[in-house]
Order: structure tokens, then sequence, then C-alpha cells
């Protein structure tokens, strides 16, 4: 299958993807990994990202495509892939059927991970971090320290990361509002888009998408 998971920023797409293109064995692509990937590799789009990046400019629409494109055509990911953080907005969305267009491919579904905003503000802002190991990882709701402000595991310090804070999460937001969720109605006029609830264990939602997929496929 070749999928897009888009929803908004806390939804928890990277942990769903990571499951799903498991349990779908497909390559997981994400914009992450993809700069990551190109930049520590010299690759020409990667020196190219990088120079925005370190300008402190946003890399580029047709940068960030030529990345996608070029993973997309790995050997690994000629049965299907499941793209996350790509495409983020309509053109990026355009080129992707281009891409797909030129090969005599199109997608099989957009999976739609749908979380109430009040929710996504109070599962990023209420994120901790150990200062001494950053993979220790607590909650102010869901995952309470045994002592407040202390980790666990190493007794380091918990913090509150400037971009988890409520106002950069609204923002973030409202980014995500202006620029990515236009390209749902924009999959929705071509039937695609299936829509899940993203409440609850990861497990459950993981179960909730491969039996939505499933029907899609059907």
């Amino acid at each position: 299958m070749r999928i897009v998971l888009v929803g908004p920023p806390g939804a928890g797409k990277g942990t769903q993807a990571a499951y799903l293109a498991k349990n779908l064995a497909i390559p997981h692509i994400s914009t992450g990994d993809l700069f990551r990937a190109n930049i520590s590799q010299g690759t020409p789009l990667g020196q190219k990202a990088q120079e925005y990046m370190r300008a402190g400019q946003l890399v580029p629409d047709e940068v960030t495509i030529g990345m996608a494109k070029d993973r997309m055509h790995q050997p690994d990911a000629a049965n299907g892939f499941l793209l996350d953080g790509f495409p983020r907005n309509l053109a990026q969305a355009e080129a992707l059927d281009g891409i797909l267009k030129a090969d005599d491919l199109k997608l099989d579904a957009v999976l739609d991970l749908e979380v109430p905003e009040d929710e996504v503000v109070k599962r990023i802002a209420g994120r901790r971090i150990c200062r001494k190991d950053s993979s220790h990882v607590f909650h102010a709701i869901y995952n309470r320290p045994a002592a407040e402000g202390v980790c666990d595991t190493c007794g380091g310090e918990l913090y509150q990361r400037e971009d988890d804070s409520e106002d950069t999460v609204r923002k973030r937001l409202e980014v995500y509002h202006s620029e990515t969720e236009p390209i749902i109605d924009y999959y929705k006029a071509q039937g695609l888009v299936v829509t899940i609830s993203a409440l609850g264990k990861v497990a459950e939602v993981t179960q909730r998408a491969m039996a939505a997929l499933e029907r899609e496929g059907s």
C-alpha cells in the first residue's frame, strides 16, 4: 500500500507510522529522516537543505520534494510506503501526485489521525524531558514521575522544552491549520481520506488504523 499519514502535532503520527509500517511490511518515510539522511550523506539535496537551515530559513518545497522522490524510488519502497510529514502543503501534495502518475502509480489511502485541539495542547505542553538523558520522557498528566521534577530513571532534573510550551504549541497548530489541513480536503476530493480517532492507548489506535486501512483496501 501507498499511504500518507496526516494529523496535527501531538497526534502520535511518528509512533503510529512505525507500528503501521511494520504491520504492513512497507518502509516508513518521514521528513525528519529524509533530511537527516541526505545531510549526513552529503547529497546535493542535503547540502542545499543545510544551507537554508544554517541561514535560519525554511527549506524550499522543491528540495523536500526531491528528497521524497529519491526515497520513494529506492528498492524497498517498490511495493509501497508510508509517508509521514510529507506532503505538508498543497504544492507538495500536487507534486506527489505527479511523481506517482509518472510511474503509473497512485495513493491507496490518506490516513487522518483526528485529535481535539485541547488534547493536542495537553499532550505536548505536559511533556517533561530529563536534562541528563533526553530519552527519559515523562508527562505531567499521563506519566508522572514519582517525585515532582525528578527523573525516575537517573535522578536528573525534568524540564519543559521551549518548543513544548502552550504558546508554541498553539502557534504550531495555526501553521498546521493553514498549511497542512488543506491537503485533507484535496485528498477528500479524490476519495482517499480515512479518518480515525487518535485518542486512547497506542495499541488501540494502531488496531483502529489497521482496520480502517483493511476496509479501504478491500
